[in-house]
């Protein structure tokens, strides 16, 4: 039946990103609107980046930079774009004092000396698709500085562990675009509507499922990966469970965290210690999981337990997904 102009009136608009922040502003440890600002911002930039995504074929902002970052990785042109446009909004909203990004070396002082904030991101992952119109993302954790407030932010902000974490999340830019984040309380998830330009809350209480259907790994690494690894995929297959793999981390982890499943990215021969970076990768997406009811492990470890070295662009394997998924791999690696 065709809904009346009456009954579509009548339907709910829904609850603004806006609107949550402020009704669930108590539950921060710190509720004087520092943080909600925070989220605010990174939402805005996201925003920007998503109407750079969708109009990326026309703008000639595709393809790659020819240079490299401090990963030893080639830039594309929306890396820079999107670096450009977090950095920007983090800065002017005058709460973060200081961002790591996937896209820079160093710290960035954002000039904000008395902001209590500190944000590690990866403004945007697996941009080497946009090309094809592959789901990319972004990926984002906030920590409550420990440096003197007043000063620069230093490394130790940012090297707190994944546990001080007070807030994580990503933003997924794929056939609808979602900002997924979590403060410690449950895991929500926003959908974006273009023409109200607006985040409404579409999934108010994520959880993942104990047990899933799938498994996603670039199997294109067998022969690099380690036994247990190996061991584990074989039994997975004798299972008949499901190969999904788009190459784009924000994707498969969202693909996973709803329908059930678990995520691998282990070490290999050429990268013993993993190529996710740990602050603006692994931990938040640790920290979501584990909200939302799942686990995260590096192999033996698991991740927000892992204490970070110096090295603000640290390295680890990563496994994440459904809890018995994970634990069964954890099992087959203690053999």
């Amino acid at each position: 039946m065709t809904p009346t102009h009456e009954n579509a009136l009548a339907t709910p608009v829904g609850t603004t990103l806006e609107r949550y922040i402020k009704r669930k502003q108590s539950e921060f440890a710190y509720a004087t609107g520092e943080l909600s600002q925070l989220l605010r911002d990174i939402a805005l930039a996201g925003k920007i980046v998503n109407r750079e995504v969708n109009r990326a074929g026309l703008s000639r902002i595709t393809g790659a930079m020819g240079e490299k970052n401090v990963q030893g990785e080639h830039q594309q042109r929306l890396d820079v774009e999107a670096n450009i446009r977090f950095v920007r909004a983090l800065t002017n909203g005058g709460e973060a004092c200081a961002v790591l990004s996937e896209e820079d070396e160093h710290i960035i002082q954002t000039g904000n000396v008395f902001g209590k904030y500190v944000v590690a991101i990866d403004p945007l992952d697996g941009s080497s698709n946009i090309d094809v119109n592959v789901s990319i993302g972004t990926i984002f954790s906030i920590y409550r500085r420990v440096s003197r407030v007043g000063g620069p932010a230093r490394p130790e902000d940012f090297l707190q562990g994944g546990r001080a974490q007070v807030a994580a999340g990503y933003i997924l830019y794929g056939s609808s675009t979602m900002l997924v984040y979590t403060t410690g309380h449950g895991v929500a998830g926003f959908t974006y509507e273009n023409s109200l330009g607006e985040f409404f809350l579409s999934h108010p209480d994520i959880k993942i499922p104990r047990q899933g259907p799938v498994f996603s790994c670039n199997e294109g690494n067998w022969f690099d990966y380690p036994e247990f690894v190996r061991t584990f995929l074989m039994t997975c297959k004798e299972r008949r469970l499901t190969a999904r793999y788009v190459g784009s981390l924000v994707a498969d982890y969202h693909r996973n965290l709803f329908t059930g499943g678990i995520y691998l990215y282990p070490p290999t021969v050429d990268k013993p210690t993993g190529k996710l970076r740990l602050l603006y990768e692994g931990y938040p997406l640790a920290f979501i999981i584990e909200q939302a009811g799942g686990v995260a492990v590096t192999g033996a470890d698991v991740v927000l337990d892992v204490h970070p070295t110096a090295d603000l662009h640290q390295r680890a394997p990563l496994f994440v997904g459904s809890a018995e998924l994970v634990e069964e791999l954890q099992a087959v690696a203690a053999r």
